[in-house]
């Protein structure tokens, strides 16, 4: 089952609202970003929740099929919404995403570097953020770096 697939087929481009789980995934005082193909920008691993998935099982099915890592021991980082969640395709599909972000410093397996999403995987310390962050994940990624760790809602 495809959810957005069959939602475009009832009101084509008009915005659709869906709801988008990520994880900050640390490791020695260093974030994991991922280089998106689609973007040419860094971002954090995370996608739209399925149709009876809970918040933390989205998170952790996107982290894995984006990165091949199980994450461990989730914690709320933020809730994140407003007008920075609006976004338009290219092919003119609109979106409103609710964002809810874990963080995450257990995982285990091997870092899978490229698959059809990702360049490239990379660990960054706080000073060394790449300028081209998603700007649509730019605020979780600099509250990660300024050390805000209360979840907040945004």
């Amino acid at each position: 089952m495809n959810y957005i697939k069959d939602m475009r087929k009832f009101i084509g481009h008009e915005t659709l609202l869906t709801v988008g789980c990520g994880i900050i995934i640390e490791d020695n005082e260093r974030i994991l970003l991922q280089h998106r193909t689609d973007e040419d920008n860094w971002c954090i691993p995370g996608g739209l929740m399925e149709i009876g998935e809970t918040f933390e099982e989205t998170a952790k099915r996107e982290a894995f099929e984006e990165t091949a890592l199980r994450v461990k021991d989730l914690e709320l980082f933020g809730i994140y919404s407003g007008e920075k969640c609006f976004v338009q395709y290219p092919n003119g599909d609109k979106v409103f995403s609710v964002q809810i972000i874990f963080k995450a410093k257990q995982y285990t397996g091997e870092l899978k570097q490229k698959d059809i999403e990702s360049r490239e995987h990379r660990f960054f310390r706080k000073t060394e953020l790449p300028s081209n962050l998603n700007p649509r994940q730019r605020s979780f990624i600099m509250d990660w770096a300024e050390g805000i760790r209360n979840p907040i809602i945004k």
